[in-house]
């Protein structure tokens, strides 16, 4: 099956990693975030069991270690003098399938650390101490990192709508909220920095107001784009000139240096319509995983990356999730 945006073919490989079978794997609901190192191993996190698993370049399980994460919502990889960290947002709640994938504690326990490739833990950010989080809950989904001074961006996506800068020392230095620009953020789910223009950007996907606002290195507020052609952003990859943002609603969006629409990859918002979505409803009402999911269409994208070949790597949010290669045709 191939897919391709109006200027680029892909070869759509289902399920491409081999996760290892379990009663966890095939009921546990996958949240999680796609990472791929320089040399192409693909990390990501397990649909049930708080495992981070790294995958070759064959989609071969090359190994796993266990956390503490209740769930590797986003994963960011940087690279510091040659050596390559993971930065893991922890949103801190998970759908239980013992709870018909209702959430089993009304707080949550969100954090945001950077560790190393074997999982040992080097740094934590602290939650601020912002009036905002006195009676609301803090649950983190994103991590940026400038690669010009080591700042530290941060999305509180599910908590309360901010984004949060920290210096490279995890040293809290200020907050952004939208109102500062197109309008309050309703769930800014993902940050991402922009490398492609002579200056670097902060992309946050503004994803319950279907559109990204821009931002400068500083935090100032330059453009938002994508309310004409965009419904749920939700994560960001760049290949080349193109920026990728997997939507929720069932598709990739590909979009050029100047913010403007080059075409989508594996559309299907039909899907999004049906009683459960992203899954299906038994007859008791109950989640159950879904039945329509087709070859060459999305159902919900949610954890993206690209690797230095311009191949696509997705994580769908459903129970047993789906992982999607999209190689270069």
């Amino acid at each position: 099956m191939r897919v391709g945006d109006g200027q680029t073919e892909y070869q759509w490989t289902e399920d491409w990693a081999e996760i290892p079978p379990s009663e966890s794997a095939t009921n546990g609901w996958a949240h999680n975030g796609v990472a791929i190192t320089a040399s192409g191993d693909v990390i990501s996190f397990h649909p049930g069991d708080s495992t981070m698993m790294v995958f070759d370049s064959q989609g071969k399980l090359a190994r796993s270690w266990q956390t503490d994460f209740t769930d590797a919502h986003g994963i960011t990889i940087v690279n510091e003098a040659g050596v390559e960290y993971l930065w893991v947002a922890d949103n801190g709640r998970k759908r239980a399938y013992a709870l018909g994938y209702e959430y089993g504690e009304a707080e949550s326990t969100g954090q945001a650390v950077k560790i190393t490739l074997d999982g040992e833990i080097v740094q934590r950010l602290d939650r601020p101490d912002l009036p905002v989080y006195e009676t609301g809950m803090y649950s983190p989904t994103s991590v940026a990192v400038n690669s010009a001074n080591g700042d530290v961006w941060l999305a509180d996506g599910y908590g309360q709508s901010y984004v949060h800068r920290y210096d490279s020392s995890g040293n809290y230095l200020s907050s952004i909220n939208g109102e500062e620009g197109a309008g309050r953020f309703a769930t800014p789910h993902s940050v991402f920095v922009d490398t492609r223009k002579a200056e670097d950007e902060l992309y946050v996907s503004d994803r319950a107001n279907g559109r990204v606002q821009v931002y400068d290195m500083e935090g100032g507020f330059k453009r938002a784009f994508g309310s004409d052609y965009l419904t749920t952003p939700s994560a960001f990859a760049i290949h080349g000139d193109k920026l990728i943002i997997a939507e929720l609603n069932a598709r990739l969006a590909v979009v050029d240096a100047e913010d403007m629409l080059i075409g989508y990859l594996g559309g299907n918002l039909d899907v999004t319509n049906v009683a459960g979505w992203p899954n299906n409803l038994d007859d008791a009402g109950v989640p159950v995983r879904t039945s329509l999911l087709e070859s060459g269409k999305f159902n919900s994208p949610h954890g993206l990356a690209v690797d230095s070949a311009g191949n696509i790597y997705v994580s769908e949010w459903l129970i047993g999730g789906r992982f999607i290669r999209l190689g270069l045709a």
